[in-house]
């Protein structure tokens, strides 16, 4: 169940210390589209809403960032869908590009142009708020139409009391690129609780496996109570451009400890997987994982895979903090000095 006065507390706690609450607004973005205002709003549920050609010329107008109760749908607890165009920004070209969607109550799945970009809590039947999470989801390039109109789509689900896109600054933001990642793995992964070594190999066939947002953590991605070990994984392709690059992966934070593999070849890890149960440092979760690719470990013409063992021993679990991609030799040492001194992680 909420407890909207806990949060009220850590919010005014926020404010006394001089802290802020993360994913609000952090040094490292810079805003490229506004997208506070009025929204396309419709009550219901309808996944044909997602789509880029649905027509929302009907449907309610509605402010974000605010509560739907505050705007004429007073005591309504349930589905609902936000709806907003735009046009694309040639400011975003070669950049890696964020939706800042702010605070959702209770969960949300999030779209571009029919795209799933991320989501946060889940919906009915097991019906799980993630109303504390300011949302900020990657946006691959290959998503917009950067000639005509783009709409993002947003599901919603309130349990009780406020519902809705309630907090924040909603906006398409670029990230500095001077911490960027050369090539962005962020968004959805394949994921599995349990434990098999097969998991690592490239020709495992996943396709039955959970969908999950990274970065994310686990417990508000469907895993409320889980700890142990789980396996995450992704399919890619390298950029040509980057065929040619000495290449480090940046795995972000992980809580507690990892194994990460590159087509079936292990590229790092932390802790002590060898005991039973595995064994980590007190402050192994804080630790920004960054692993060398050996020559001859990536397919420069084909399918790659990256696979993630994590072991979780207590609370929050997964790949929960990023940045997640790839970067080359020439960007790391500056790359390196400027989450330092920004004191990002």
């Amino acid at each position: 169940m909420k407890n909207k006065y806990l949060y009220i507390l850590i919010s005014l706690l926020f404010i006394i210390t001089g802290c802020r609450p993360r994913n609000v607004k952090e040094i490292h973005y810079a805003p490229v589209i506004d997208l506070a205002g009025n929204w396309e709003f419709s009550i219901g549920d309808d996944m044909r809403w997602a789509a880029s050609d649905y027509n929302d010329d009907n449907w309610e107008k509605i402010r974000v960032p605010s509560s739907w109760e505050d705007q004429g749908f007073n005591g309504y607890d349930g589905y609902a869908w936000y709806r907003i165009h735009f046009s694309y920004d040639d400011e975003m070209n070669n950049q890696n590009v964020y939706l800042n969607l702010g605070r959702v109550d209770d969960a949300d799945q999030t779209y571009l142009n029919g795209h799933l970009l991320g989501f946060a809590g889940t919906f009915p039947p097991n019906v799980q708020t993630a109303y504390y999470v300011f949302r900020r989801y990657y946006i691959p390039p290959e998503y917009f139409n950067k000639n005509g109109d783009n709409v993002i789509a947003v599901r919603v689900y309130d349990i009780q009391l406020s519902g809705g896109i309630l907090e924040g600054d909603p906006m398409i933001e670029i990230e500095d690129p001077g911490v960027a990642p050369d090539f962005n793995l962020a968004g959805i992964w394949k994921f599995k609780t349990g434990d098999d070594s097969l998991y690592s190999e490239i020709n495992y066939r996943d396709s039955g496996w959970s969908s999950i947002t990274v970065p994310q953590k686990w417990e508000i991605e469907g895993y409320p109570d889980y700890d142990g070990l789980a396996w995450y994984r992704k399919e890619f392709i390298l950029p040509d451009n980057l065929s040619d690059k000495s290449l480090f992966l940046l795995m972000g934070k992980i809580d507690d400890i990892d194994q990460t593999y590159l087509n079936g070849k292990l590229l790092g890890y932390t802790g002590y997987f060898n005991f039973d149960p595995p064994r980590y440092n007190g402050n192994d979760y804080q630790r920004v994982r960054v692993y060398k690719i050996p020559d001859g470990y990536l397919n420069a013409n084909g399918k790659n895979i990256i696979a993630v063992r994590v072991y979780d021993g207590f609370k929050d679990g997964g790949i929960y903090e990023g940045p997640v991609g790839i970067i080359t030799n020439e960007k790391y040492s500056s790359f390196w000095r400027k989450i330092s001194n920004n004191n990002r992680f």
